[in-house]
């Protein structure tokens, strides 16, 4: 009652010679590591990115870690920095053009702000006395 051995295939046969085990389940999905720096470039997100590749996020996760030893969020950061860096160069080439642009780069890097004029009307003098009256009547009734 012992059982009849499995008849092995060539491929296990190799397999077993050379020492390596024969791969299961689905290949890796292919990513293109240039496209990839581009799309963190443009600040495209995570799913943004999966759906370029037509996987899923986990699978960019995987990638990274597997390409980069890194998470998904440290790569992104290295590489979304030229992006960042380029869109601020075009700004600075365009604000030579427009003083729109100009202005908008003065107040987010210069701490530059617009002068707002507030201008103040006197008040007849009862109103005011109307108006230190009434703070005083407060002020007393909260002393109490």
């Amino acid at each position: 009652m012992g059982r009849t051995p499995k008849k092995s295939t060539a491929e296990d046969k190799s397999a077993k010679k050379s020492g390596t085990k024969k791969k299961m389940g689905r290949p890796r999905k292919e990513i293109d590591a240039e496209l990839f720096k581009k799309l963190c470039a443009l600040q495209c997100t995570l799913d943004e990115i999966a759906g370029v590749f037509d996987c899923s996020p986990d699978t960019i996760e995987r990638w990274c870690k597997r390409t980069y030893k890194q998470t998904f969020a440290e790569t992104y950061k290295i590489h979304s920095a030229k992006g960042k860096m380029s869109l601020r160069r075009y700004q600075f080439d365009l604000a030579k053009k427009s003083a729109v642009m100009a202005i908008w780069l003065g107040k987010q890097y210069l701490g530059q702000t617009e002068k707002q004029e507030v201008q103040v009307t006197r008040a007849d003098d009862d109103s005011i006395k109307e108006m230190e009256a009434y703070f005083n009547e407060r002020k007393q009734k909260t002393d109490i």
